[in-house]
């Protein structure tokens, strides 16, 4: 294998391979990422065993040939290289090392064959459909803040993507929740996404491909079936391992006799909730709201610190006193885009439901705290 490439066309590959392995392994193969060159393509895959990485880049190919180098270093390398370098790439008549060449400086990295390297994106999936970028960027970053993090809960560290139904009709639906909070966010049903099994995609997998389409402008191929899914854009192939569980009936999560409505500037309420909550101590970041007509009081007390209060004009004619994680409700206020949002109340021992008053598409619900 010969070849050589630009160095920010490599480094832009790299940066996803190695984004994927872990930093720790036990198995040798897996610190690796596998490169293929043929047809002026280099092709790069990575893999954790439960997710896989796949890129292909332009190259000069001189030789074919395959080979797998470690990672993270191999990474660092090229990062290090001067801009606008051309990359020279060539394995040894052996197999066992590469020589990574960019102007004056030269690297010899030792290799892993490559009969060694798992492959989890082999397989049958039989639902295929195609989302906007844009639709599917919205799609994670209104729920995935909710993903639990407690490993004892695993069918929680992820976002439950599934088809349902809303008032007739057909719609692509994610929700996430820790116990604490939930988000759910649906778009209309894609066409080809009728009849999809209810998938869990696990928490890993939603931020590589949040990452991975920040700037994607086209569709996002999606395929997928009861174990595993796969995004299929811009020469990658992101393929990830399902997590096996049943994700609860979240519908009952949802309070349905809330009927104390308040409505206010969304901006304005996260910079209060944030100064506020600057005094509050303790993992539970308490914050007291308390609604009297059209006057909403933010207070947060600390036996250390002291305490702080903050008023704001709302509409409305309710009346409630409630206890959040102030955390919590910032997660969900920085998602509220429009111009206004809605909190709709029962009591202060009952969930209550926020919404963007300009995006129906979204619904949050958050479990009050004791203050």
């Amino acid at each position: 294998m010969k070849l050589s490439i630009d160095r920010s066309d490599l480094l832009r590959s790299l940066n996803h391979m190695q984004s994927v392995v872990e930093r720790r392994n036990t198995v040798p193969i897996l610190s690796n990422v596998l490169m293929k060159a043929e047809n002026g393509v280099l092709s790069l895959a990575s893999t954790d065993m439960d997710l896989e990485i796949n890129e292909s880049v332009a190259a000069n190919v001189s030789a074919d040939g395959s080979t797998t180098a470690p990672a993270h270093t191999f990474h660092e390398i090229v990062r290090k290289f001067p801009d606008g370098s051309e990359v020279e790439i060539e394995l040894n008549a052996e197999g066992s090392q590469i020589t990574v060449c960019a102007g004056r400086s030269k690297f010899k990295l030792s290799c892993l064959p490559t009969e060694d390297f798992p492959e989890i994106s082999a397989g049958d999936l039989p639902s295929e459909f195609s989302v906007p970028a844009a639709d599917l960027r919205a799609l994670i970053d209104r729920t995935k803040f909710a993903m639990s993090t407690e490993e004892t809960r695993y069918y929680l560290n992820g976002i439950y993507v599934h088809e349902a139904d809303n008032d007739g009709v057909k719609v692509l639906r994610a929700v996430s929740t820790d116990g604490h909070r939930l988000a759910r966010f649906e778009m209309p049903l894609p066409e080809g996404a009728s009849g999809m099994a209810g998938v869990i995609i696990p928490r890993k997998a939603v931020g590589e491909i949040r990452k991975l389409i920040e700037d994607a402008a086209d569709l996002i191929k999606i395929s997928l079936s009861d174990h595993k899914i796969r995004f299929e854009f811009d020469h990658i192939i992101l393929t990830s391992k399902l997590i096996d569980g049943t994700f609860p009936d979240y519908q009952r999560v949802i309070p349905q006799g809330n009927d104390k409505v308040v409505e206010l500037d969304p901006k304005i309420f996260s910079r209060a909730i944030d100064r506020v909550s600057t005094i509050s101590d303790g993992k539970s970041r308490a914050l007291k709201i308390t609604v009297n007509g059209k006057q909403m009081m933010l207070s947060a007390s600390s036996p250390d610190a002291g305490s702080a209060t903050e008023e704001l004009e709302v509409n409305g004619s309710s009346e409630v006193e409630i206890g959040f994680n102030a955390k919590y409700l910032l997660d969900i206020t920085s998602q509220i885009e429009g111009e206004g949002c809605r909190l709709i109340f029962a009591d202060s021992n009952s969930p209550t439901i926020i919404q963007d008053n300009s995006d129906p598409s979204a619904l949050y619900v958050l479990m009050p705290l004791r203050v």
